[in-house]
């Protein structure tokens, strides 16, 4: 590189930074950007600091808006969007056994809660594994136990599918189909591999426990077949006095081998069913029959299913059935937010947490309302690969996805907490042109200030006499009396002014802004996990749509809940 072009590539990066920063930038910052982006220059830093110095001292002198002309003219690459170079390696481990198969996947919740960030990493992984080989995914609702299942949690989980963008090919309810089922047991008891076990619930664990063999395994066929149909019959077995068991060994030492129960009477209301049915499969069959009837080639699970791998492929076998291919992974939590249920309904039991949307939780709709972005969720869980492992993530690391989505698409206003008003002489005028966003295109406001604005209370605080500040958008004053909050428009830039302070004006707008923090430190509930903060904003606010991310300047990234509300997403 000659001379020039060196001169032209520090202007280029000191120019972006100053318009990221508004209109300011340091030396010692365009030196690292060079050393970072240029490798031709990196055995040249004593040589070219002193240039970096004499160029970033002319451009501290500029007004912003003619930073962005320049910019605009010479280097309007820098104004457009990075777009993310796709990756040409999936960060998941490449599947096995995928040989001439059509590979299809599955995302199998059970309709008893509202969707998490632990639903969202199965759904995600499930629908990359399709997409990475051309292939299929179904949905399906593992409805198979009644009391528990409601219709507004079925609805909850497709809304969840739909905000994170996960495309299905096929919708399935394993309630629709208990006959299928139902044929399938017939078949195991006709090949004696199943038994009616009508012994209390007491006495069952203490077998499997002790490893002794039930007596209701000495009933014959012909016997188990009429116990069977009378688990069925309005007049026969009532709830828990009857099970269709697995003959499976009770020697195991894997206990999910010690005969397991594949049916049970419940005669709860059903959610989608009411009382149709009175007989019910448990998971360890309903879930393997339908991968295998629908050709599912690989079933993704958590791991704590792992153990039952021997007995699921064991009951297919008994059937002559299909078995995919079993691929676990270890649970996802976010650090202080619980994505159980057993955790969460207490929370909202004891009216710790108002409900399943609260910001604090790591829920879809709590994620969602916070402002976190699904492609945000989406890059997170892939980020992590997979691994059996349970990942504890910090939700500073969910944040970081999220800030690169939407920082480019986040309109930037001023916002003020217990505003004190500074009066300002000397203004060069009353109407000021404010950027909505340093780098990106996204408008600019017209803000009218008559002879003073309203600051921060605790930026009001720490002002001095004879102190130079910079106010974002109008320039620098000097402040004439701290005790009366007086100041003097001294000029639109200069150098070395550190201290820079928002400001509103004219009418501002009140506003509530919810803030929500970490909901356990280990074992404990931070009763100050959710605060209120009163803030006063310009304008502009009002021209923003319910949903809209903001970043108030010197504050955070914020989504606008409604007309005087918004919710803190983060820094």
């Amino acid at each position: 590189m000659n001379d020039e072009e060196i001169k032209d590539e520090i202007r280029k990066f000191a120019l972006q930074n100053a318009a990221e920063h508004e209109g300011q930038t340091r030396d010692k910052t365009i030196l690292a950007k060079i050393m970072g982006n240029v490798p031709e220059l990196r055995q040249k830093a004593k040589e070219i600091s002193p240039i970096i110095t004499e160029i970033v001292s002319e451009i501290n002198q500029i007004p912003l808006e003619e930073q962005q002309k320049e910019i605009q003219e010479k280097y309007p690459e820098l104004l457009e969007i990075k777009k993310e170079k796709p990756q040409k390696e999936s960060l998941l481990p490449a599947l096995k056994n995928i040989e001439g198969k059509e590979i299809i996947t599955r995302f199998p919740p059970a309709p008893n809660g509202y969707p998490h960030i632990g639903h969202a990493k199965a759904a995600v992984i499930s629908e990359e594994y399709a997409k990475m080989h051309g292939g299929k995914m179904i949905l399906r609702f593992e409805d198979t136990n009644p009391g528990t299942e409601r219709l507004e949690y079925y609805a909850a989980i497709k809304v969840g599918m739909d905000w994170l963008g996960i495309k299905y090919d096929n919708v399935e309810y394993v309630s629709d189909s208990l006959d299928v089922l139902y044929k399938k047991a017939d078949q195991i008891i006709k090949s004696n591999d199943a038994y009616v076990c009508t012994c209390s619930q007491d006495s069952i664990s203490k077998d499997r426990r002790e490893m002794i063999e039930c007596r209701c395994t000495k009933q014959s066929l012909e016997e188990n077949e009429k116990l069977w149909h009378k688990m069925f019959d309005e007049k026969g077995f009532k709830e828990g006095q009857a099970l269709l068991r697995f003959r499976g060994n009770m020697q195991s030492g894997n206990t999910t081998m010690r005969d397991p129960a594949l049916f049970r009477i419940n005669t709860k209301r059903h959610a989608r069913q009411e009382q149709k049915y009175k007989v019910w499969p448990t998971y360890d069959f309903a879930g393997i029959i339908f991968d295998s009837i629908s050709n599912v080639s690989h079933a993704m699970r958590s791991k704590e299913f792992e153990l039952r791998k021997e007995l699921h492929h064991t009951i297919l076998d008994k059937l002559g059935m299909e078995k995919s291919e079993f691929i676990f992974f270890g649970r996802l939590d976010l650090e202080g937010m619980p994505v159980s249920k057993s955790a969460l309904k207490p929370l909202i039991e004891n009216g710790k947490v108002p409900w399943y949307d609260d910001p604090r939780l790591p829920t879809l709709e709590g994620l969602r309302r916070r402002g976190i972005r699904p492609e945000a969720v989406k890059k997170f869980v892939l980020s992590l690969g997979l691994t059996k492992n349970d990942t504890v993530s910090p939700f500073a690391t969910l944040e970081a996805f999220n800030k690169k989505i939407i920082d480019s698409e986040s309109v930037r206003l001023h916002m003020v907490r217990n505003p004190k008003e500074l009066k300002i002489t000397n203004l060069p005028s009353s109407e000021f042109h404010l950027p909505n966003h340093p780098t990106v295109e996204l408008g600019k406001r017209t803000v009218i200030v008559d002879d003073s604005v309203m600051i921060e209370g605790e930026d009001a605080k720490d002002l001095k006499n004879g102190e130079s500040i910079r106010l974002l958008g109008i320039g620098i004053v000097k402040i004439t009396d701290s005790s009366e909050l007086t100041a003097e428009f001294i000029s639109e830039n200069a150098e070395n002014i550190e201290k820079k302070i928002q400001w509103v004006a004219g009418e501002p707008i009140k506003i509530k802004i919810i803030v929500p923090d970490q909901l356990f430190f280990g074992e404990k509930f931070n009763d100050d996990s959710l605060k209120e903060v009163e803030g006063f904003v310009e304008q502009a606010y009002l021209e923003l749509k319910d949903g809209d991310e903001i970043q108030f300047i010197r504050f955070g990234y914020c989504r606008k809940e409604s007309t005087h509300q918004v919710i803190f997403t983060h820094k």
